[in-house]
């Protein structure tokens, strides 16, 4: 080839140029995400996880010795944006006055890779996770439900105060804590929430058992549990866990995913030695591949430890309501 035709040949640039991507606060990001479309999201992404249509990879974990730890959780699915949240956990917060789980979600083109949006995942993990026990809630629980307790009075507890009112007509809503004046204090945020001071009286005589703790050991006596009950536990404390192993083993359980059946952190430390066939899975259960309640009688338990997908369907929910209404700051990059 003459020199000169060489010359002429231009090189791709190595400039991405200026990129602007879309960033949302906590607040924003509390005004975008409307709770009962987050449970139709949450439910519509169990299918598509049970389908084989989301991909989630393993989640890398960065440990801080005697400090805490660092998560990257990614998801995709086909309609939405590459989703990766990065979810800090340090126990020691509580102690500052901070949520033990910090994050940020961060949001990329699928066709391109280029960045679209960083928000705070701070309140993501606690509604995701909150709004995927409350669907459980929604799908399990028996149609006559009429009393509900959970159990805590943290972020985890709050979130449940404010949804559980919108899966059932529950005629008494109570919360019981470890100190009955948080309970007190928490139930005063919640309309018709009644501070409860005996757990074992409560537990016995609820429809709906929600365990929002950090405990290292059960928190209820599987005893307790009247046939008919629906329990979920979304608290995540190795070795020992919140949610006594005899329960799950004699109740119908059922999980996020499969993984939750694996040594932590991966899986629930509650579930560890049961055999995996002994989980439904949530999406399996709504597909109809494998049964919900089938009795009035029927014990019911739900075991959370978080799947990218809720994140990801939670952030795109967010991301989207914030592009129609104008919400958000953009930077460039």
């Amino acid at each position: 080839m003459p020199k000169a035709e060489v010359a002429s040949i231009a090189l791709p640039s190595l400039s991405k140029g200026e990129t602007r991507i879309l960033t949302l606060s906590e607040a924003e990001v509390r005004a975008c995400i409307d709770p009962l479309q987050l449970l139709d999201a949450l439910d519509a992404g169990f299918r598509a996880l049970a389908l084989g249509r989301v991909v989630t990879p393993a989640r890398p974990q960065l440990d801080i010795p005697q400090v805490g730890y660092s998560l990257a959780m990614p998801a995709w699915t086909d309609g939405m944006n590459l989703t990766v949240k990065i979810v800090n956990v340090f126990e020691g917060n509580i102690g500052r006055g901070i949520p033990s789980h910090l994050a940020t979600i961060h949001l990329f083109d699928p066709t391109s890779g280029l960045p679209v949006c960083i928000m705070d995942g701070t309140y993501i993990t606690a509604v995701r996770t909150s709004g995927s026990a409350v669907l459980s809630v929604r799908e399990l629980a028996r149609r006559n439900a009429r009393a509900a307790t959970v159990v805590g009075a943290g972020v985890q507890a709050d979130q449940h105060l404010s949804l559980l009112p919108l899966v059932r007509d529950f005629a008494e809503i109570r919360v019981v804590s470890k100190r009955f004046e948080d309970a007190e204090a928490l139930a005063a945020r919640h309309p018709g929430v009644t501070p409860a001071a005996e757990l074992e009286a409560a537990v016995r005589s609820s429809d709906v058992v929600c365990i929002a703790t950090h405990s290292y050991e059960p928190v209820i006596d599987a005893g307790w549990v009247r046939p008919g009950t629906h329990v979920s536990s979304v608290g995540v404390a190795p070795p020992g866990g919140e949610l006594p192993v005899a329960l799950a083993r004699a109740a119908t359980l059922y999980v996020e995913t499969i993984d939750a059946f694996e040594p932590t952190p991966v899986g629930s430390c509650e579930l560890a030695g049961l055999d995996p066939d002994a989980g439904i899975t949530l999406g399996d259960m709504l597909l109809a591949r494998r049964p919900g309640r089938v009795s009035a009688d029927q014990i019911t338990v739900y075991k959370a430890m978080g799947t990218a997908m809720e994140d990801m369907v939670a952030a795109d929910l967010a991301y989207r309501h914030a592009r129609r209404s104008g919400r958000g700051t953009t930077i460039t990059l």
